[in-house]
């Protein structure tokens, strides 16, 4: 089976010196290239119209419609302004060379001309040519790329609100059949205190602890779809200001663990200021509870510029976290300890990240087991 021949370019030449004419045809079509010929300006534009070529090849005086004529009608269409024109004139004058480019020629050549160097410029543009079409067909493929993947940020984004809108909803409509089962619980065993054996009273203990734990997922969820949904406006809030009002909502626990809380002076940033406090009071809360039993918790607040993000840091003495759990933290109801050792729903830091991400910025940790860790995470100084 043999192989496809690949199409050869095609040149157009037009010139009313058959001397000319038959010059440059016998050297280009020895060149492997195929040759198309027109003796005025008005068959040129009916060659060009039959055979659209890849290069022409044309002169300037002609009777009737001169090159520059035929230049200008070539590219004022818009099926042939692409084709690139090589003038080949015995006009030597600079403003006869400056005119031919002025109307859209794409080199020059004059007469007498020399054959290599024809074929070396004709060669240099059709290669010119050929790299223009590829780049334009990358284009053409990279915008449809670009508008495929728009459309499926759209949809991926209008699936995320209705996930939201499913998770608030759902969330929400648990709540009361959850709080009725815990009330009648609680009135079971208020009513029946002293009539139940021990293990009916365990069984009540058990449903009731369960409720409760149920009740803390649903809140964590709801506040977890509430991120997007109910975030307040960016605005510019003292950072400094928002640790502090976190500090004074855990003096209850900084007091009962005499844990130390460092914050040095941190940037005014833009944010929404109620999500700014859920982060630092998050990672403020599991620094004071993932604490070593041997010595208080010690918490470091600080942030630093870089680039066009503000840095911050929250650093710990605590029990760490393994490498392997790094990301895993971050998602949603993941725990890494039971809920009887460190109590919580497993849905704090995932709220972080949903919130640091609303805010354009990322949100990371680093840490050793039993020295500490370490949270980062960044803000945009400039509005996200």
């Amino acid at each position: 089976m043999t192989e496809p021949v690949s199409e050869r370019p095609t040149i157009l030449i037009v010139d009313d010196t058959p001397d000319n004419l038959r010059l440059l045809s016998a050297m280009l079509s020895d060149r492997g290239y195929e040759v198309r010929k027109a003796i005025n300006g008005r068959m040129a534009l009916i060659a060009v119209e039959a055979a659209h070529p890849d290069l022409i090849l044309l002169d300037i005086m002609m009777p009737e419609m001169d090159g520059y004529e035929v230049c200008t009608q070539l590219k004022s269409s818009p099926k042939t302004e692409e084709i690139p024109v090589i003038f080949l004139s015995a006009l030597n004058e600079i403003n006869d060379k400056v005119k031919a480019f002025t109307v859209g020629g794409a080199d020059y050549i004059s007469k007498p001309f020399h054959e290599r160097e024809v074929l070396i410029r004709v060669e240099n543009r059709l290669m010119l040519r050929r790299l223009q079409k590829q780049l334009s067909e990358q284009n053409t493929k990279l915008l449809e790329q670009n508008e495929r993947l728009n459309q499926l940020n759209a949809e991926l984004e209008r699936s995320n609100q209705e996930l939201e809108q499913f998770a608030y909803v759902v969330s929400h409509d648990l709540q009361s059949p959850l709080q009725s089962i815990i009330g009648f619980v609680d009135l079971l065993a208020y009513k029946y205190k002293n009539k139940l054996d021990e293990k009916a009273n365990r069984y009540i203990y058990f449903i009731e602890d369960g409720a409760k734990r149920m009740q803390q997922l649903i809140q964590g969820l709801l506040a977890y779809s509430r991120v997007g949904r109910k975030g307040g406006e960016f605005e510019a809030v003292d950072c400094t200001a928002i640790v502090d009002a976190v500090k004074h909502n855990l003096s209850a626990s900084i007091a009962a663990s005499q844990a130390e809380v460092i914050c040095h002076p941190l940037p005014e940033a833009i944010a929404d200021p109620l999500q700014l406090s859920q982060v630092f009071q998050n990672l403020i809360g599991n620094a004071i509870k993932f604490c070593r039993s041997e010595e208080p918790p010690k918490v470091d607040i600080s942030a630093e510029r870089k680039d066009d993000q503000w840095l911050f840091k929250v650093s710990d003495n605590g029990i760490g976290i393994e490498a392997e759990y790094f990301q895993r933290i971050f998602e949603i109801f993941q725990r890494l300890h039971t809920a009887e050792e460190y109590p919580g729903t497993g849905i704090g830091m995932a709220i972080c990240k949903k919130i640091v991400e609303r805010h354009g910025g990322q949100i990371w940790v680093e840490s050793t087991v039993n020295v500490g860790t370490t949270f980062y995470f960044t803000l945009p100084c400039d509005r996200p």
